[in-house]
């Protein structure tokens, strides 16, 4: 089965995380997709095939003779969609020996065109494999678990020489909760790649450091023709709260950048409530961003009353780069793999942070790896099959520069 084959099984099967939920998995319907994969990988031949209480599906592939003592290696992806755009009824779009031109996206209205991606015209040729505009695909990040499990099927079939291999596949990736349940023990492996990344070649080993800012505006709500002196209108002093922080927000930043990121805001002249991210690379400037928001929320407090604001910033994840820097041949061999293909290792920093981030500070070093897809998290997420092709066959390259390098 090809990797493309596999997706477009999967996509069938909606795995929507959900924000507001307590729960783990946060959505019960990742609990199909877990089981289905359990069933693939015994019917595989995998080893140690584990579906966790908290929706997480390990296996192993056992070492090849001759290679005992190379490196085991893990490779993880995870199953959940992004809460933010519809992931259930998926109906995808193939269009084989795809022109490089404007393609309608099924009677949605929306059009997958050059002008708003510029790569397009790059992809001539293939077999390009679009959402109708109705939901997302879900190549984010069902196509890293389909070329996963297609690359250990290649190894089985073909018995290519590979050291121990270990998988696991995540609940929960898009709402930052599904790393932090995998059982590094159960996994067996010192170190491993997220495959969760973008266009070929891509490789990643530097993320934002992130914290999340829930902010809290109390006002006072009276009469508005009786108001003089006595309203607060929360919604006002939220806008005049946001007003103070720098106009670093992410249509403003690129690259090494960091923003301050209004996610959400609702409310109304009683009370409202604010939502914000806040990411840098940098640690030192990471620390200074959080530490002007308390300087805002103190602000607003010092001209409207005390207890006007309460702002409660909790860190979510930080630059993994300071983790993968001591095991840098993981960088090395992925490159290596990439260049015997012909592939150019793209590495530039991610702007925004992967399982890999949370993993590497549990004591998993865990750079990312490309996956061939574009537009993640909305309708004009697209793949083409011979791009998933090209990732197998890095993965494959990745497993045999491990067998390489044993004792």
């Amino acid at each position: 089965m090809t990797a493309s084959e596999r997706l477009l099984r999967y996509v069938q099967i909606g795995t929507m995380s959900e924000e507001e939920s307590s729960a783990t998995p946060s959505s019960s319907c990742q609990w199909e997709l877990a089981k289905l994969l359990e069933q693939e990988m015994r019917e595989m031949g995998l080893q140690g095939v584990t579906l966790a209480g908290n929706c997480t599906v390990y296996g192993r592939l056992p070492a090849s003779a001759g290679c005992e003592s190379a490196q085991p290696v893990a490779f993880l992806a995870h199953m959940d969609t992004a809460p933010a755009f519809s992931g259930a009824g998926v109906s995808p779009q193939i269009i084989e020996n795809y022109d490089g031109g404007c393609v309608p996206l099924g009677t949605s209205g929306l059009t997958l065109d050059a002008e708003r991606f510029p790569h397009l015209p790059s992809l001539r040729g293939k077999t390009l494999i679009t959402t109708d505009g109705t939901t997302l695909l879900g190549a984010d990040d069902k196509a890293g678990i389909a070329e996963i499990l297609t690359m250990l099927e290649r190894l089985m079939e073909k018995k290519i020489p590979h050291g121990e291999i270990a998988v696991a596949f995540t609940p929960d990736e898009e709402v930052g909760r599904g790393a932090h349940g995998v059982d590094l023990a159960l996994l067996g492996a010192p170190v491993g790649y997220t495959v969760d990344g973008g266009a070929v070649g891509e490789l990643e080993y530097e993320t934002f450091n992130a914290a999340a800012a829930q902010i809290t505006v109390n006002g006072i709500s009276v009469h508005p023709g009786s108001a003089k002196g006595v309203m607060k209108n929360a919604l006002l002093i939220a806008m005049e709260l946001n007003s103070l922080l720098p106009d670093e927000v992410p249509a403003n930043t690129e690259g090494y950048e960091g923003f301050y990121h209004l996610d959400r805001m609702e409310g109304s002249v009683a009370s409202a409530k604010m939502s914000y991210i806040l990411r840098d690379h940098d640690r030192a400037r990471f620390e200074a961003r959080k530490q002007t928001v308390e300087r805002a929320a103190a602000a607003i407090n010092a001209k409207y009353g005390a207890g006007t604001v309460c702002a409660e910033i909790s860190d979510t994840y930080y630059n993994m780069e300071e983790k993968i820097r001591p095991h840098f041949y993981l960088i090395e061999r992925a490159k290596a793999a990439m260049e015997k293909l012909g592939v150019t290792p793209v590495i530039s920093p991610v702007r925004g942070g992967t399982d890999g981030s949370i993993l590497s500070y549990r004591g998993l070093p865990c750079p990312n790896l490309c996956t061939g897809g574009y537009a993640f998290h909305g309708p004009w997420e697209h793949i083409t099959a011979e791009d998933m092709d090209r990732c197998v066959e890095i993965l494959l390259g990745i497993a045999a520069e491990f067998a390489a390098a044993e004792g």
